[in-house]
């Protein structure tokens, strides 16, 4: 699954617009509401995000002359940082529950969110069309932003499961889906929404029996990445 570094570039842009958007709605009530990551509240996942941001600038930082060895959809598979053994997964859990608990009240950490986030945008918006290494991977511009594309839009569905929040950016949203699904080796299923797909695809909702029958052979395949 290649993606051309405009769209790429473009989908994570308006997904990390959307998610600073929202997160420009959230209260210190809001932020201490479940997510739909197990044991993490929603100030819990913006800090996760913030993390990420901040591992991100490395890519954005380490071009590379050499060829791609993984597109959009394969950085996915196999094992990535955080999602290892149990106790490895629970420490990344303890470990951001802590960093988040430092701060004296639960907004706080988003006045560290938006610089973060700002010099990201900036650097993505000038990034021009290339090659990358991230996390022993090396990828093409596109196929690298289209990753930070997914992951902003996942993490923003994960903010909904208390709060009534507007949803990710479309195109982000369905770049997610496409990742899903690529990765499922299904065709497109205009039947279920992207939100749908992504949820299941990521393993955070299962289907419904109703959308079981309609996914038909995909549903057996999900999830495909969480």
């Amino acid at each position: 699954m290649r993606v051309d570094h405009h769209d790429g570039q473009t989908a994570f842009l308006e997904a990390l617009s959307a998610l600073l958007a929202v997160c420009d709605t959230l209260d210190d009530t809001k932020m201490l509401a479940a997510s739909r990551c197990h044991g993490w509240t929603v100030g819990d996942v913006i800090a996760h995000v913030h993390l990420g941001l901040q591992e991100m600038l490395l890519g954005l930082v380490s071009p590379t002359d050499a060829e791609p060895d993984t597109d959009a959809a394969g950085y996915w598979q196999g094992r990535l940082p955080g999602t290892g053994n149990e106790a490895e997964r629970i420490g990344q859990i303890q470990y951001v529950r802590r960093l988040t608990s430092a701060y004296r009240r639960p907004t706080g950490l988003l006045g560290h969110l938006r610089p973060t986030a700002d010099a990201v945008s900036r650097m993505v918006s000038a990034l021009p069309p290339t090659t990358v290494r991230f996390q022993g991977k090396i990828l093409a511009s596109g196929d690298f932003l289209a990753t930070w594309a997914v992951e902003v839009a996942v993490h923003h569905l994960d903010l909904k499961h208390e709060l009534t929040l507007p949803p990710p950016a479309p195109t982000a949203l369905k770049l997610a889906r496409t990742t899903v699904e690529s990765l499922a080796g299904a065709p497109i299923l205009p039947a279920l929404d992207d939100e749908v797909v992504v949820l299941a695809g990521t393993g955070r909702v299962p289907l419904t029996d109703f959308q079981r029958r309609t996914a038909g052979r995909f549903a057996a395949r999900l999830p495909v990445f969480g």
